[in-house]
């Protein structure tokens, strides 16, 4: 049996450990011993990327932000099927992980990051969100932590609160989408993404081809025009504006 073989290590800002490993010509990240992404397992990540790129497509030079940038496999699929006038902003931020890419993962999905249409931005998305102007992105897809329940930082939940979601829904030009990653299905979440202002869709996708069930849900949201009334606020929302 052929061993895994340790050829990174760096701390995640919660001082989490993350180490890239190889196995057999297979790449994967995990964070304290737990897979965090995997280069066998990328079906939903790809897919989510193909979902970017409905809206993309339809446009002559949109742009897309994508939070997190992980092993390549989401940025891949929005290049190659978005258009050649797309440009792509890869929100990423640990900068050990975009060092990967570009090195020891070159061969995997690295060498996008040298594509005219991409530009990496070494920073939290939540920071480039709440720095970036009003109706400024076509699609948002978001692959940060493990979707509304974070794993990798406590901080990556205000991407999911009521205050995250309608900044989201301020920097998306109208019509546009934001796509939300997410290991487990959250009917909660849906129900925040429909009192932002979005049409909600819950896409399940499979980790790999063969796989035989459905194991993770992509949120597809997609911005409404503005209401004549907003929606009243309930309980829920007042918890929301408890959230980091």
């Amino acid at each position: 049996m052929k061993p895994n073989i340790k050829l990174a290590e760096t701390t995640t800002p919660d001082g989490g450990r993350l180490i890239l490993w190889e196995h057999d010509g297979s790449y994967c990240i995990r964070l304290n011993g737990q897979d965090l992404m995997h280069s066998k397992t990328t079906s939903s990540e790809l897919q989510l990327g193909e979902l970017g790129a409905e809206v993309l497509e339809l446009q002559p030079q949109p742009l897309c932000l994508v939070g997190g940038l992980g092993l390549g496999f989401t940025l891949k699929s929005l290049l190659a099927n978005g258009g050649a006038g797309a440009r792509i902003q890869v929100a990423e931020l640990i900068p050990e992980i975009v060092e990967w890419n570009r090195t020891l993962l070159a061969h995997v999905n690295g060498s996008l990051l040298n594509d005219r249409r991409v530009e990496v931005v070494l920073k939290d998305v939540w920071s480039v969100l709440m720095n970036s102007a009003p109706a400024q992105y076509d699609v948002l897809a978001l692959d940060v932590d493990n979707g509304p329940t974070a794993m990798v930082q406590k901080q990556n939940s205000r991407l999911y609160s009521r205050k995250g979601l309608q900044r989201i829904a301020t920097v998306l030009k109208p019509e546009g989408r934001a796509l939300f990653w997410s290991a487990r299905e959250e009917p909660a979440f849906a129900e925040r993404l429909a009192r932002a202002g979005f049409k909600v869709r819950v896409v399940p996708a499979l980790l790999y081809p063969s796989a035989k069930r459905f194991s993770v849900s992509i949120y597809v949201a997609d911005k409404l025009p503005p209401q004549v009334e907003a929606p009243l606020k309930d309980e829920r929302d007042e918890a929301d504006d408890l959230e980091p």
